[in-house]
């Protein structure tokens, strides 16, 4: 069986990071600035037509195709390589240990037997890949191997959509190892760069509140929750009579009555911090750990003024809003004030967009 999922493979080629969420396509290209710094070249985020995604499906190819080509137009680059990510839900991943010094044939048959316990679908029918981690903890003449499977459709739609617009999607990673590796350019602002820290990453998605805590690199913790943008434009069409694309306009743009900070967007706030304390008790209970040290905010609806702090407020631990971005040289085309305004839900775009810089 071939194992031709391409998360761990190494690809050394220009390409850019696109992320297709439930709400919008977002496209970030990084690229060298000198001296071993990077640079964002380019960005864009290009609204979805709604249920275009469904459960992190792809439900209108046509429609996604047509964004993802409008996106790359106004991204105006040359670069048609794509590194794209399957949501988190979609994908098994499992840590295996192997006797160290195998060969590649007998690594990849290993695999494939450990996989068959593990993975509740035919091997025929699913994408596999995997990478040594490095040496057990538990002994020196074994290795820890990760494992990630995904069912093929999942895999192919997405490429489908690249190859419709005419990209090429020559990586295809997961969208939580994405957040990840955006995370690496964060943690530098935390103090002694996060160590022996529970750093909670917690995505405020348009359907979803996604938590996953991290500790030393490793995820020690994932859990969603349906909770999200969304439902700060439901609030605003039940309280103000507008339609969802009205809603959703002022959302953005504002205009919206005197009344509205105190009568939907402050309770939304408040009702997200409460989703976030809710997955942090069940982080306690089914874990050994008691405590977080950070909250990190990420996806659209952390970047609403004030989030940061409700969330500190009602947690009683440190928010902060995320900005991968921070430490980067910044094309003089690309907006500043925009830029930090939609960092946060570039997170996951902007870890694809690092694979270009895979060793």
């Amino acid at each position: 069986m071939a194992l031709n999922f391409d998360i761990f493979t190494p690809k050394a080629q220009a390409l850019f990071g696109m992320d297709i969420s439930s709400s919008s396509v977002k496209m970030v290209e990084v690229a060298e600035a000198g001296k071993g710094a990077v640079g964002v070249e380019r960005y864009v985020i290009e609204p979805l037509p709604k249920d275009a995604i469904v459960d992190g499906n792809i439900a209108n190819l046509e429609a996604i195709q047509e964004t993802v080509q409008r996106g790359w137009k106004k991204l105006a680059t040359r670069t048609k390589n794509v590194a794209m990510a399957l949501p988190t839900a979609a994908v098994i991943t499992k840590k295996i240990i192997v006797p160290a010094g195998l060969r590649e044939a007998e690594l990849e048959l290993q695999v494939e037997t450990e996989a068959n316990q593990y993975i509740p679908f035919a091997l025929e029918e699913v994408n596999l890949d995997f990478q040594v981690v490095g040496p057990s903890p538990s002994s020196p003449d074994e290795v820890e191997v990760l494992i990630a499977a995904s069912r093929k459709e999942k895999v192919e739609d997405r490429v489908a959509v690249a190859e419709a617009a005419g990209l090429k999607a020559i990586v295809m990673d997961i969208e939580s190892y994405a957040m990840q590796t955006a995370f690496d350019l964060i943690k530098k602002q935390f103090p002694n760069e996060g160590k022996d820290q529970n750093i909670a990453l917690v995505d405020l998605g348009a359907n979803v509140l996604n938590v996953t805590v991290l500790r030393n690199d490793q995820t020690v913790y994932t859990r969603e929750q349906a909770f999200g943008g969304n439902q700060l434009t439901q609030d605003i069409m039940r309280q103000y009579g507008m339609s969802h694309e009205e809603a959703e306009a002022a959302k953005r743009t504002g205009g919206l009555p005197e009344t509205y900070e105190a009568e939907v967007l402050r309770p939304f706030m408040e009702s997200a911090a409460l989703e976030i304390q809710r997955a942090m008790q069940f982080f306690f209970t089914s874990t050994q750990y008691n405590s977080i040290d950070q909250i990190l905010l990420v996806g659209g609806s952390s970047v609403i003024p004030g989030m940061d702090e409700t969330v500190s407020t009602l947690t009683q631990v440190n928010a902060m809003v995320a900005n991968p971005f921070a430490s980067m040289a910044i094309n003089p085309r690309v907006q500043l004030k925009r830029l930090v305004a939609d960092a946060p839900s570039l997170m996951i775009a902007c870890g694809l967009a690092m694979r270009r810089f895979d060793p």
